[in-house]
Formats: structure tokens, sequence, C-alpha cells
């Protein structure tokens, strides 16, 4: 175990990252953060590189916007028209897997963010959220 104020991003943050195309259906990114459990979903272009971050919040907000006054079938066909492009967050914040988890940190928080997608040469090669965190703060006593 490396000491606190040596840890790096990569110490902490989830490799294993599932992801959306900007052209997915946003009935997918309800479905997938649903069954996940999760709340932040990075979208790549066909070539693999990030464009965008979904979070729940931008899912719910997009959802909304065009759902005001819809029943829950409505709600349902309206999730499935439209597409991740159209709600996502572009150009997000990223950081690199060897950075410091406390520049992590100060980042997450001057944004207001509760992700950050880990990006190596230009390709994502993991997440680091609020809860991973939270985990090293549990961890630590």
């Amino acid at each position: 175990m490396t000491t606190r104020t040596a840890e790096r991003v990569r110490d902490r943050m989830s490799r294993r990252v599932k992801t959306l195309g900007r052209n997915d259906e946003l009935r997918l990114a309800d479905d997938l953060m649903g069954m996940e459990r999760i709340r932040h979903l990075p979208v790549l272009d066909v070539d693999g590189e990030l464009v965008g971050i979904l979070s729940q919040r931008d899912l719910f907000r997009g959802a909304l916007a065009r759902n005001l006054g819809y029943g829950e079938h409505a709600q349902n066909k309206l999730m499935s028209q439209l597409v991740v492009k159209e709600v996502m967050t572009n150009d997000p914040i990223t950081i690199a897997p060897d950075a410091p988890l406390a520049e992590a940190a100060k980042k997450m928080l001057e944004h207001k963010i509760g992700c950050l997608p880990v990006v190596e040469e230009g390709r994502l090669v993991g997440i680091l959220t609020e809860s991973d965190f939270l985990a090293a703060f549990v961890e630590g006593g």
C-alpha cells in the first residue's frame, strides 16, 4: 500500500469502465446505469476517443426537459428516440493515471463534478469517481 500522499489516480481508479457511443439511445444509458448501479458513463466516438460524459443528472435533465406532462409510456418512448449526444457533457475534464490523487480530488471539487475519466495517450484507461474516494477513506480508517 502506498502512503496516502503518494497515492496516484491509477491506485484508486476503476479500470473496467462501461461506455456509450454518441448515437446510443438514452434508454440504453438508463438501463446500463440501473443494472450496473453507476452514475457516470464515458462517451466514445467511433475511433474509441473520449468525446463526452453522460451523468445520471444529464440523463434526467434531458428526459425531463422533453417529457414534462407525459405519462410513463410516452417517457419510455421518448427515451428510445433521444440519443446520448443530445444530453451528454462535451469535452469532459479528465486526468492522467499518474496524477496525484489529491490533484484529482481538487479538480473534482473545483469543477463540482462526480467523476474524472482517466486518459493516457488519448485513450480512456479508467474512471475515478466519488465512490473511489469514499472507499479510500473507509480503507484508511
